[in-house]
């Protein structure tokens, strides 16, 4: 079917939800990706940092037909292949650079997304703080319940997740939202503590992302993630990642916390840990885990067997690959070339999770990526001069040789 075609059926029968852009993609191969017409791209935002292992990595696409041909779906009733085996590799994962003194067993739940894996922590967070204080003896129903979340994060759409998003603009249209959060500057540590002074015994947990990707991969400082953990381990809260784009080696990292020196409490996951397959995660230490019993929390698609199976051979092959490595590696490279376009004013990020800021006086990033379409590039703007690249992990410098000399040339 052509684009025109596809265009037409859309217009009329799917929902105006996103400004997609004059292209239909049919099939890719790594790095490249190409059209209805045959003509190919170079796939700087990779499916918004989820394709992990490139397009249609063999390893991938085996573990996908496989699976497919054998049993697709029976539930959570039941135990199925790989889900075990992937809750392990997540939780040896999330030990990674970790004190020994710190590690032990993490526990995964299975979700689809990455607002339904944070909506778990959320959930799980609340149901921990309210068990702590019956433990304690205490009246549950007075328990910790506000979530104190980071201004510009981005969380997800759902009404809960979307109010967890300290964005106002996001938010508007769909008040009333869920209460129970409240934001804080990033990286403001005496604005933290205050807000900590004045509400201590009310909050439950901190919820921030290591690097904020919407907003425009925005880093949190080493002292700003140091006094979070400092903070909720005096309260008795939690503390959460969200690690949807920054985690699974897109820093180099497993995680983007692995970067700072602090364990927290609970993860979400999702985006690159199927390499595009749907599939998210909420990860939370034992003790913290132990907070949800049958019936709290569940979800019939969650962890399927296409899923778990996608997932177990995409973190099997990332380290088959030395993926870490190569993203460290390729993404100095990246930012050294992006960096030196005259054009560029900063360039932000770890990894393979970069953005750049463009000159005011230039070209806006909305039209770079419309012009980065003719030249064969994906590429990506998370405002009206920042630059948002995600690349599949399997980005080479070659790779990026080819974006910097198109990108200087739409510049």
């Amino acid at each position: 079917m052509s684009l025109a075609e596809q265009q037409q059926l859309e217009e009329i029968y799917v929902m105006h939800t996103f400004g997609r852009k004059p292209v239909e993609l049919v099939e890719g191969e790594g790095m490249v990706v190409r059209d209805d017409a045959g003509k190919e791209y170079l796939d700087f935002i990779a499916g918004i940092g989820a394709v992990s292992l490139g397009h249609c990595h063999p390893a991938v696409v085996r573990a996908i037909t496989e699976q497919a041909s054998t049993l697709i779906h029976v539930s959570n009733y039941y135990y199925i292949e790989h889900r075990g085996q992937v809750g392990k590799l997540l939780s040896d994962a999330l030990n990674e650079d970790v004190p020994a003194a710190d590690q032990a067993p993490w526990q995964t739940f299975f979700a689809n997304s990455g607002a339904e894996a944070n909506e778990c922590a959320i959930k799980l967070a609340r149901a921990y703080a309210r068990r702590r204080v019956e433990a304690e003896g205490g009246d549950g129903e007075a328990a910790p319940r506000v979530i104190v979340t980071v201004k510009k994060s981005f969380h997800g759409r759902t009404l809960a997740t979307l109010a967890a998003t300290a964005q106002p603009a996001k938010q508007e249209l769909f008040q009333p939202l869920p209460d129970g959060f409240t934001p804080t500057p990033q990286n403001d540590i005496a604005a933290l503590e205050a807000l900590f002074e004045a509400q201590g015994d009310s909050i439950c947990a901190v919820m921030l992302e290591p690097i904020q990707g919407e907003s425009g991969v925005h880093p949190c400082s080493p002292e700003f993630m140091e006094a979070v953990r400092r903070l909720t381990a005096e309260r008795h809260a939690l503390m959460i990642c969200d690690e949807v784009q920054c985690g699974i080696y897109r820093t180099g990292k497993p995680f983007g916390f692995q970067n700072y020196d602090v364990v927290p409490d609970i993860v979400s996951i999702a985006k690159g840990v199927a390499s595009g397959f749907p599939c998210g995660m909420c990860a939370a230490r034992g003790e913290v885990a132990a907070a949800f019993k049958p019936g709290d929390h569940g979800s019939t698609f969650g962890g399927s067997n296409l899923a778990v199976a996608a997932a177990e051979a995409t973190l099997s092959e990332i380290q088959k690959e030395n993926l870490a490595a190569n993203a460290i590696e390729v993404g100095a490279y990246l930012r050294e070339q992006l960096s030196a376009l005259p054009q560029v004013t900063e360039v932000r990020g770890m990894g393979l999770m970069l953005a750049a800021d463009l000159a005011e006086a230039g070209k806006g990033a909305p039209d770079v990526v419309l012009d980065g379409l003719s030249a064969g590039l994906l590429l990506n703007a998370t405002g009206a001069h920042t630059l948002r690249f995600l690349p599949p992990l399997v980005c080479s410098k070659a790779d990026v040789d080819a974006l910097i000399e198109k990108l200087g040339g739409i510049l």
